[in-house]
C-alpha cells in the first residue's frame, strides 16, 4: 500500500513539473550539482547558530528520523528556544516572470513542533520586514514543496531569506532543500501586478488595490505588509475572473507618521505571493505662516493682502480661500480668492472680524488649517437714518420730557455714537433772539427732559444721530410748553389820551405772556378831583376785554379828576401782575360831548353825540426821501382840503383821497386806497407802483362854528422795484387795525377797525389799488382740545389781522414772491419783451395781478401761509399727530350739501361713468340747437382763476357721443388752450381730435402741428365752422407723465407744463379748458397749482385750503384723494424753492456773466447758490426705494452699495438664459424731448457683462457712451473691456460682433452687431460705441469743452441716422459723469427746440431719477460752459 502511494505522488509530480524546464538558478546542496545552476547562499553573521548542511545516504550513520540526501538541517534539540538562524539566498531581479521553489522538512517524533520555518523577501537591501511565508508544527518524515511568487519588477533586486526559529518544545528537525529559481510562473502562489504609489492628504483614508493573477486557495491569507513590518489584513477579495482577483487594503485617517513603503502578500501552506513595494505618500495640507495684511478698511468692506509666500505643509497650492468671522460670532464664511488682494464685501460696520487664509493642495482633504488670523475692525458707516418717534412724555410750563425710539445697531451702524437733542425757540415777543442748544444724551437712553424753558413757547426739536462717519438729522418736531401765569404789563406801554369826560387808554400785551392771553381786566377808580362834588375815592369799577382788544374808551368820567387804573392780563393759568397808572381828565368849559361806541359795549363806552356834525378824511401823502417821516399817530393834521388835481397843480405831496360821512364811521368797513372812485367830490386816484405813500385818517368835528381835527397815520405803501409788492401797514394799525380820530370841539374819539388783509389790485400795468378787509373772528367755535382750539383760533386771528400781509414793522418793505427767494436779479435781467418762447419754463407773461376781487379768500381757521413759512408748515402737517393733512382733507367733505347736484336726465347721454354732478349756478350752458331742447348741457363748470372770473372750464374727457358738444363749447367760449391730463383709455376718454383733418357736426378740425416733449405733447388745431368765416386756432397741451394711479413722483415736469400753458395762452383768450377722465381730481390739482402759483408771486402767501374749498363749491370732488392734496403742497413748495431758472438764448451770455460773478461780501455767486438750491431740493433715496437692488441675489451686481437705482426707474431685463434674475444696476431717464431716452448705468463688471449686452438688445439701444477709462477702478472690480475687438464673442445669449471702428484724439467710435442667438428670427441690432478719451480719471469735468461738444454732436448724429434708439451712458458708477452728459444733451435740445437754456431744470429732472447725477459744483458749472461754447459756435457760423 505504501509503495502504491509513493507511486501516485511521483506520477503527480511528474505531471505537474515540465520535463523540459531547468532551473535558472538555485541550490540542491548536492556535490554533483549542475554547474550551470550555481548555488549561492550564505548564512547571517550574527545568527544564534548556523544551519548545518548534511549528506545522508543509505548506510550513513545518522538518526533514523532524518531523510536521505544533501540538504540544510537544524536539530532543534541542540539550541535554545527562540534562537534563530538564517540562510540568505542570492540577490535576484525579475527580468521576467519567475518562481522561487523550495522544499522543507519539519518533523518531531512525538508530534511537537520543532520550530518555525519562515521566509523573508528583502528588496534592494532594505529592512527585513515581516515573514512572507512561515510554517510550524510537525509534518511527517517527508519533504514538502512551496513556492514564492515575487513580483518586484525590474530594476529592483530582492533576496530570499529562510529563517529557522527554535520552538519551546526543542524537539525534532527542520530541513531545507532544492531552493530553485524557475523561469515560469508559480503554480501554487499568485503573481501580483505592479502596485502603484498612493498619495493622500493627512487625515484622509488611503487604499491599496492589489491585483493578482493565479488561483486563490481557500486558506489563502492576504496581507498589506509595511516595510517596517506591520501587517494590515485585506478588507475584501473580489474575484474578477477564474484566474484574477483583487484584494483591497484600506488605511483609515492616515497621518504623516504612516508614510512608508507597503506591499501586498498572499500566504498559504503551498506558498506566498509578494508584490513590489509602493509608497504611501502622506501630504500635509498647507497653512500660511503669516496672517493676511490689511490694506484698507471701509464701513462695509475690508481689503486685505494674502501672505502666502511662506507656508507650513506641502504644495502645490491649487486654491486660496479667505475665511472670516465676527470676532464674537458663531458663523464663518469662506470665499475663494484668485488674486493676492481681496475685498470682503457686505460686512457690518464697526465690527471686529477675524480673517484667516486657507490654502488647498490637490486631493480630498487638501485644505489646511486656517493660518494665523488678522483681527481687524470695519469703520463706522453713516447712520442709516435719524431717530424716529420723537414724542412728548410730559409737558410742563418750563420743561419738556421727550422720548423716542430706542436705537439699534441697524440704525446707528456704529457702536460709538451720540444722540443729540437739538432745540430752539424764540426768546421774547420781539422775535429778535433765538435760543439754540444741542444736548448730547447718554448712549442707550431714549428719554430726555429739557429744562429752563419759557411757558407757552413753540420749541422746535430734532434728533441728530452722529457717529464718526456722519450724521443724520431727524425732522424737526414742534412742541409747545404749557401755559403759565402771564407776566406783568409794562407800565411804560400804557398810553392814554385824556379828555374832559373820557379817557382813551391803550396798553400792550405783556412782554412775557406765558400763554394765550384770554382776557384783560381793567380796574379804575377816582382817587383825587378838583371838583368837590366828586366823591373820592370813588367806587372801583372793573371791565374785561378780549385778548385782541388792547385799548378802551372810558366815558362818563368827571373833568379834572385823577383816576387810578390797574391793567392785568389773564391766561388759562390765572391773572398776572397788574400795571398801575394815574390819569387826570381835562378841565374845559365847553359842552360835554361823547361818541357812540363802535362795539355796542357796556355803559362805560356808550354816550350820545351833541349838536356837532363830524366826518372822516383819507389823506394820501407821497413819501419823499428828504422829508422827515411822521410818526404813526399824534402828528399835525391837514386843515385845508386839497383835491388831487389841486395838489398836482400846486406841486404839493399830499391830497385828500376821500371824505367819509359821519354816519358811516361807527361801523367797521373796508376802504380801498387808489380805487379810482370819487367820494363826496374827492377823487381817489390809482397809486403809482414805484412811489411810496403814507396814508392818514383825519377825523373832523364841527361845533359852534369851530372845527376840531385829529389825525393818525394808518398805513404806508412802499415803493416797489417789481410790479407786485403788497402794501405795508404800520405797526400800530396791524395790531388791531385801529383808526383813532379825536374831534377837538366835542373831544370825541373815533375808532375804526381796519382789516389787515391787503388785496393788491393793479389797474392796467402801471397802477395799483389796495383793499383792506377786516376779518370777523368767531371766538365761540368749539373744538376737541382746549389747547388746540386756543392755538388755532388765536393764530387764525393773528394771521387774519397781521401775518397775511407779511409785514411786521412800519419801515419794512413788502417783498414780492420772487424777491423773497433771491431770484430778483435774474428776473430783472429778463424783464421786458417776454415772448412765449422765453416763458416756456420760467413763468407766464407779467399779467396784472387782478382786476376783480379774488374769489379765494382766507378763512378764519385756515389762514393763508406765507411762502417763507411754507416748508415748515408742510413738515408740521406731515408729521402732526392730532391735526395734519388727513384731517384737513377730510374736512372738505364735512356737511357736504347734496342738493347742489345737477339732477337732470338731460345730461345722461354724455356721462362716461356714474355721472359727476355739475353745479347749476356755474355750469357751462351751450347755445341751444334747433329740435334739441337738451342741447345746452355739457358736463363742464366755470372755475375762477386768480383775480380772473371764469378763467377755467373743468370738464370730463370726451366720449364719442360728446365730442361734438366738446368742440361746440371750445368754439362758443373762444378757448385757445385745452389742457388734457389723462392718457387715451377707451373706457375713460376717447381720442377727440383727428390725425389729420375731420369734421365733427358742423365743425371742421385740422391738425396743424404736433410737438412732442418728454412729459407732454403740444398739438395745434385749426377750427372752422359752417356759416362762419373766422378760423380759430386752438392748442392742446397733453400731459402724458401723470401715472395711471396716484400722483407724479415729482412735480418738476408738471410745473414746467403749467408755465408753458400760461405762456402760450393769449391774455384776451377765452377760458382754458381742462379735463382728465372725469374732470375732477387731476383737473382740480392743475387749477389749484395755477391759482396758487399766481397768488404766491403776487402776494407772497398761498391759501391752498380755501382755494380747494372754493373749487369744491364749483364742481364736486375737485381733489379726490389725500395724496393729491399733499402733492399740491409739495409741488408749490418746489416751485417756490426753485423759482425761475430759464434763460432765453438772447440773454444767456450777459446773464451767465452775472451769475458767475463773485459777490465780495458773501464770497459766493448766484451760480453757486443755484447749485446749493439744487442740492436742497434733490429728493434723497430711502432704503425702501431701492429694495430690488438690495436683494441678496443682486448685491454682487452693484459696484458700490452707495450708488443704487430706485425701483421705479429700473429697466428690467427681458431676455432670459435660464436665470430668472432680471436686475441690472441701471436707470431710465428722460431727455428734453423724449421719455426714457437715456439708460444710465455703471461700467459692466465681469459677472454682469452678459446682462449689459442683454440690456442693449432688450431696450433697442443704438448708442453706448463710455465716459471712464479702462482699468480706472482700483477696487476689487476693475473696469475691464466688455466688447470684442476684433472678431466676435458670445456673452450669455448675446453674440456681439465687431464690425468697424474709427478713432481720433477725442474719442474712439466702434460699430457692433448684436443679436440674440436664441431668437435669430428677430434679426440683429447695430450699436455704435463711443469711448470718450478726454476725461481724465481724477477730474470732475472733461479736459476740453470742444471735445465734449464733439462727442455730443457725434452721438446726436448717429441717433438721427439709426432711428432714435435709446442711448446707454455709463461711467464708473453711473453717476456724476453720466449725469453731466445727459444734462448737457438735454440743454442742447432746449436750445434747438425753444431757444432756451435751463441747466437747473435739466439737472433737477435727472436727479429725480438718481440723486447722484451731476454730482459736483464743477460739473454743474461745466454744463453752463458747454451751453455757452455751443452758442458761441452758432454765432461764429
Amino acid at each position: 500500500m505504501a509503495s502504491a502511494q509513493a507511486l501516485v505522488l511521483a506520477l503527480t509530480f511528474q505531471l505537474c513539473a515540465p520535463e523540459t524546464e531547468t532551473p535558472a538558478a538555485g541550490c540542491t546542496f548536492e556535490e554533483a550539482s549542475d554547474p550551470a545552476v550555481p548555488c549561492e547562499y550564505s548564512q547571517a553573521q550574527y545568527d544564534d547558530f548556523q544551519w548545518e548542511q548534511v549528506r545522508i545516504h543509505p548506510g550513513t550513520r545518522a538518526p533514523a528520523d532524518l531523510p536521505h540526501g544533501s540538504y540544510l538541517m537544524v536539530n532543534t534539540s541542540q539550541h535554545a528556544p527562540g534562537q534563530r538562524a538564517h540562510v540568505i539566498f542570492q540577490s535576484l531581479s525579475e527580468n521576467d516572470t519567475h518562481c522561487v521553489q523550495f522544499s522543507y522538512f519539519l518533523y518531531s517524533r512525538d508530534g511537537h513542533s520543532p520550530g518555525t520555518l519562515g521566509v523573508y523577501v528583502r528588496v534592494n537591501g532594505g529592512p527585513l520586514g515581516s515573514a512572507v511565508w512561515n510554517m510550524t508544527g510537525s509534518h511527517g518524515r517527508q519533504w514538502h514543496q512551496a513556492e514564492l511568487a515575487v513580483s518586484t519588477f525590474w530594476p529592483n533586486e530582492y533576496q530570499v531569506l529562510f529563517e529557522a526559529l527554535i520552538s519551546p518544545d526543542r524537539r525534532g528537525y527542520m530541513g531545507l532543500d532544492d531552493i530553485l529559481l524557475l523561469s515560469y510562473p508559480c503554480a501554487k502562489a499568485p503573481h501580483f501586478s505592479r502596485l502603484g504609489d498612493v498619495e493622500v492628504n493627512a487625515g484622509q483614508n488611503a487604499s491599496f488595490q492589489c491585483m493578482a493573477a493565479g488561483r486563490a486557495a481557500e486558506a489563502e491569507r492576504f496581507l498589506l505588509q509595511r516595510q517596517s513590518g506591520a501587517l494590515v489584513p485585506a478588507a475584501g477579495v473580489r474575484h474578477i475572473s477564474h484566474r484574477r482577483f483583487l484584494a483591497t487594503f484600506p488605511l483609515a485617517a492616515v497621518s504623516r507618521a504612516e508614510q512608508d513603503l507597503y506591499r501586498c502578500v498572499s500566504q498559504a501552506p503551498r506558498g506566498a505571493g509578494v508584490s513590489n513595494f509602493a509608497e504611501l505618500i502622506v501630504k500635509e495640507p498647507p497653512t500660511p505662516i503669516a496672517p493676511p495684511q490689511l490694506l484698507r478698511a471701509g464701513p462695509t468692506y475690508l481689503i486685505i493682502q494674502l501672505n502666502t509666500n511662506s507656508i507650513i505643509g506641502d504644495g502645490p497650492i491649487v486654491r486660496k480661500e479667505i475665511e472670516y468671522r465676527m470676532a464674537r460670532g458663531p458663523w464663518a464664511e469662506v470665499h475663494a480668492v484668485s488674486l493676492q488682494t481681496y475685498k470682503l464685501w457686505h460686512l457690518d460696520p464697526d465690527t471686529e472680524y477675524e480673517i484667516s487664509v486657507l490654502l488647498t493642495r490637490p486631493g480630498d482633504g487638501g485644505t489646511g488649517r486656517p493660518g494665523p488670523p488678522l483681527i481687524s475692525r470695519t469703520k463706522c458707516a453713516e447712520p442709516m437714518r435719524a431717530p424716529k418717534g420723537l414724542a412728548f412724555a410730559e409737558i410742563q410750563a418750563r420743561q419738556l420730557t421727550l422720548q423716542w425710539e430706542p436705537l439699534g445697531y441697524n440704525v446707528t451702524r456704529c457702536h460709538t455714537y451720540t444722540v443729540s437733542l437739538c432745540y430752539h425757540y424764540i426768546l421774547g415777543s420781539s422775535h429778535n433772539q433765538t435760543i439754540r442748544e444741542c444736548v448730547k444724551t447718554e448712549q442707550g437712553v431714549s428719554r430726555y427732559t429739557i429744562k429752563n424753558l419759557l411757558p407757552y413757547r413753540n420749541v422746535h426739536v430734532r434728533l441728530v444721530l452722529t457717529n464718526p462717519e456722519g450724521r443724520k438729522e431727524g425732522k424737526e418736531v414742534t412742541f409747545q410748553t404749557d401755559e403759565d401765569v402771564p407776566g406783568g404789563i409794562a407800565a411804560e406801554s400804557l398810553t392814554f389820551t385824556p379828555l374832559e369826560d373820557m379817557i382813551f387808554l391803550k396798553w400792550e400785551e405783556p412782554q412775557e405772556p406765558n400763554g394765550l392771553i384770554t382776557q384783560y381786566e381793567i380796574s379804575y377808580q377816582s382817587i383825587e378831583s378838583s371838583d368837590p362834588a366828586v366823591n373820592v375815592p370813588g367806587p372801583r369799577r372793573t371791565i374785561s376785554k378780549l385778548r385782541n382788544e388792547t385799548y378802551h374808551v372810558f366815558s362818563n368820567l368827571h373833568p379834572g379828576t385823577t383816576y387810578l387804573f390797574s391793567v392785568r392780563a389773564r391766561t388759562g393759568k390765572g391773572f398776572g401782575q397788574a400795571a398801575l397808572t394815574e390819569i387826570t381828565t381835562n378841565i374845559s368849559g365847553e359842552p360835554h360831548l361823547t361818541w357812540p361806541s363802535l362795539f355796542g359795549g357796556g355803559p362805560e363806552s356808550q354816550g350820545s353825540i351833541g349838536r356837532g356834525e363830524m366826518g372822516g378824511m383819507v389823506i394820501v401823502e407821497e413819501e419823499r426821501a428828504r422829508r422827515l417821516r411822521r410818526e404813526p399817530g399824534g402828528q399835525d393834521c391837514f386843515p385845508v382840503p386839497l383835491t388831487f388835481e389841486a395838489a398836482l397843480a400846486r406841486g404839493l405831496v399830499h391830497y385828500f383821497g376821500a371824505e367819509l360821512a359821519a354816519s358811516s364811521l361807527p361801523e367797521a368797513m373796508p376802504f380801498t386806497v387808489g380805487d379810482n372812485q370819487t367820494y363826496r367830490g374827492f377823487w381817489n386816484p390809482p397809486l403809482e407802483p414805484r412811489k411810496a405813500y403814507l396814508i392818514y385818517f383825519q377825523a373832523a368835528s364841527h361845533l359852534k362854528g369851530e372845527t376840531r381835527l385829529n389825525c393818525i397815520r394808518i398805513a404806508r405803501k412802499a415803493a416797489c422795484k417789481e410790479s407786485k409788492r403788497p402794501l405795508e401797514v404800520s405797526q400800530r394799525s396791524e395790531e388791531m387795525g385801529l383808526i383813532l380820530g379825536i374831534c377837538a370841539g366835542g373831544l370825541a374819539v373815533l375808532i375804526l377797525l381796519l382789516g389787515a388783509i391787503i388785496v393788491i389790485i393793479r389797474k392796467g400795468r402801471d397802477h395799483y389799488a389796495y383793499s383792506y378787509y377786516p376779518k370777523p373772528v368767531n371766538m365761540t367755535k368749539a373744538t376737541v382740545n382746549y389747547r388746540q382750539e386756543k392755538t388755532h383760533m388765536m393764530s387764525a386771528v393773528d394771521r387774519s389781522f397781521t401775518d397775511q400781509s407779511t409785514l411786521q414793522e412800519d419801515e419794512r418793505l413788502g417783498l414780492s414772491f420772487m424777491d423773497t427767494h433771491g431770484y430778483s436779479t435774474r428776473g430783472d435781467q429778463r424783464s421786458g419783451g417776454v415772448t412765449e418762447a422765453s416763458s416756456l419754463l420760467g413763468g407766464s407773461p407779467r399779467r396784472p395781478c387782478g382786476r376783480k376781487g379774488s374769489p379765494y379768500h382766507t378763512g378764519q381757521l385756515h389762514p393763508a401761509v406765507r411762502v417763507a413759512d411754507l416748508l415748515q408748515h408742510i413738515n408740521q402737517m406731515k408729521t402732526a399727530e392730532g391735526y395734519g393733512f388727513k384731517q384737513e382733507y377730510e374736512s372738505f367733505f364735512e356737511g357736504w350739501d347734496a342738493t347742489k347736484k345737477k339732477d337732470k336726465v338731460k345730461g345722461s347721454r354724455q356721462e362716461p361713468m356714474p355721472p359727476l354732478p355739475t353745479y347749476d349756478r356755474h355750469r357751462v350752458k351751450l347755445h341751444p340747437m334747433l329740435g334739441d331742447p337738451n342741447a345746452d348741457y355739457i358736463n363742464a363748470n366755470y372755475i375762477d382763476g386768480y383775480h380772473r372770473s371764469n378763467h377755467f372750464i373743468a370738464t370730463q374727457g370726451p366720449k364719442p357721443e360728446m365730442v361734438y358738444d366738446f368742440w361746440r363749447m371750445v368754439w362758443q367760449e373762444h378757448c385757445s388752450s385745452i389742457v388734457m391730463i389723462t392718457k387715451l383709455v377707451e373706457v375713460k376718454c376717447s381720442r377727440y381730435w383727428p390725425e389729420d383733418s375731420d369734421t365733427y357736426g358742423d365743425i371742421k378740425i385740422t391738425l396743424v402741428k404736433t410737438e412732442t416733449l418728454a412729459e407732454y405733447v403740444v398739438r395745434t388745431f385749426a377750427l372752422e365752422r359752417r356759416g362762419y368765416s373766422a378760423r380759430h386756432e386752438v392748442r392742446q397741451f397733453h400731459f402724458t407723465a401723470w401715472p395711471e394711479h396716484g400722483v407724479p413722483y415729482h412735480a418738476t415736469g408738471l410745473l414746467a407744463f403749467i408755465r408753458r400753458v400760461k405762456a402760450s395762452t393769449p391774455p384776451d383768450a377765452g377760458p382754458i379748458v381742462i379735463h382728465c377722465s372725469a374732470g375732477t381730481g387731476r383737473t382740480g390739482c392743475y387749477i389749484v397749482l395755477d391759482v396758487m402759483l399766481d397768488m404766491a408771486e403776487c402776494e407772497g402767501v398761498v391759501d391752498i385750503y380755501n382755494c380747494v374749498k372754493t373749487l369744491c363749491s364749483r364742481r364736486v370732488n375737485m381733489i379726490q384723494t389725500e395724496e393729491q392734496y399733499i402733492f399740491i403742497h409739495d409741488a408749490i413748495l418746489e416751485a417756490c424753492l426753485c423759482g425761475e431758472t430759464t434763460i432765453p438764448v438772447s440773454e444767456f451770455k450777459a446773464t451767465y456773466k452775472e451769475m458767475i460773478r463773485i459777490d465780495p461780501q458773501s464770497n459766493s455767486s448766484q451760480l453757486r447758490e443755484e447749485f446749493q438750491t439744487l442740492n436742497s431740493v434733490t429728493p434723497p433715496l430711502d432704503v425702501e426705494e431701492c429694495s430690488i437692488a438690495l436683494l441678496p441675489r443682486n448685491r454682487d451686481k452693484n459696484r458700490s452699495m452707495d450708488v443704487l437705482p430706485p425701483d421705479r426707474c429700473l429697466p428690467f431685463l427681458i431676455s432670459t438664459d435660464g436665470d430668472p434674475n432680471n436686475y441690472i444696476n441701471a436707470a431710465l431717464t428722460d431727455s428734453y424731448t423724449r421719455s426714457a431716452a437715456f439708460i444710465v448705468t455703471l461700467h459692466p463688471l465681469q459677472s454682469t457683462t452678459p446682462d449689459f449686452w442683454r440690456l442693449v438688445y432688450d431696450y433697442g439701444c443704438t448708442s453706448i457712451v463710455m465716459l471712464n477709462q479702462l482699468n480706472q477702478s482700483n477696487s476689487a472690480w476693475p473696469c475691464l473691456q466688455y466688447w470684442p475687438e476684433p472678431g466676435r464673442q458670445q456673452y450669455g445669449l448675446m453674440e456681439v460682433e465687431f464690425m468697424s471702428g474709427t478713432a481720433d484724439e477725442d474719442l474712439v467710435a466702434r460699430v457692433f452687431r448684436v443679436q440674440n442667438i436664441s431668437r435669430l428670427q428677430e434679426g440683429h441690432l447695430l450699436v455704435r460705441h463711443f469711448q470718450f478719451l478726454r476725461w481724465s480719471a481724477y477730474r470732475d469735468t472733461p479736459d476740453s469743452k470742444k471735445a465734449f461738444l464733439h462727442l455730443l454732436a457725434e452721438v446726436d448724429k448717429w441717433q438721427a441716422e439709426s432711428g432714435d434708439g435709446r442711448t446707454i451712458v455709463h461711467c464708473l458708477n453711473g453717476g456724476g459723469r453720466s449725469g453731466t452728459f445727459c444734462a448737457c444733451s438735454t440743454v442742447l435740445e432746449m436750445i434747438r427746440c425753444h431757444n432756451l437754456v435751463d441747466v437747473f431744470f435739466a439737472a433737477k429732472t435727472l436727479r429725480n431719477y438718481k440723486p447722484n447725477m451731476v454730482e459736483t459744483m464743477d460739473q454743474y458749472h461745466f454744463c453752463y460752459d458747454v451751453a455757452l461754447e455751443y452758442l458761441e459756435g452758432l454765432e461764429s457760423r
